[in-house]
């Protein structure tokens, strides 16, 4: 993760992320810039917000509104995970569960990343592109 990704000025999201340990704030910050990033290369997904939501960092699609929010937050510091979170009445953790069965996932609401670990990118990609796009893959 480089300085470069992170934003310029303090805000609610860099607070929550700077109040856990090294490793964990670590790969928040590098999921948040998967976010961006899959956002930016996805057709139909417009501008992000983050924005705090239940306390939790959260990206959500404003224009057009082409997906669920996606959350970010620790899952279990003592264990050292990350969690990635969606709205547990979608069915996108069943989607990802069939999808990519080798991630950790927890009931309809979130996959579970070992901090120490390095982050399966490609399927979360995929998983986030999921999200960024649930709306729309609902009205076809």
């Amino acid at each position: 993760m480089n300085e470069q990704s992170r934003p310029d000025t303090f805000t609610e999201v860099t607070a929550v992320f700077e109040r856990y340990p090294q490793p964990i704030r670590e790969k928040l910050w590098e999921l948040r810039e998967l976010i961006f990033k899959t956002a930016a290369s996805t057709p139909g997904v417009g501008e992000i917000v983050e924005t705090l939501k239940w306390g939790q960092p959260s990206y959500l699609t404003v224009k057009p509104k082409s997906g669920t929010t996606i959350r970010l937050d620790a899952h279990n510091v003592n264990q050292g995970q990350i969690g990635l979170y969606v709205h547990c009445q979608t069915s996108l953790i069943a989607t990802f569960r069939q999808r990519y069965p080798h991630l950790t996932t927890e009931g309809s609401r979130a996959i579970v990343l070992d901090a120490h670990a390095p982050l399966p990118t490609a399927a979360l990609r995929d998983c986030i592109q999921l999200a960024l796009t649930y709306h729309r893959g609902k009205q076809k």
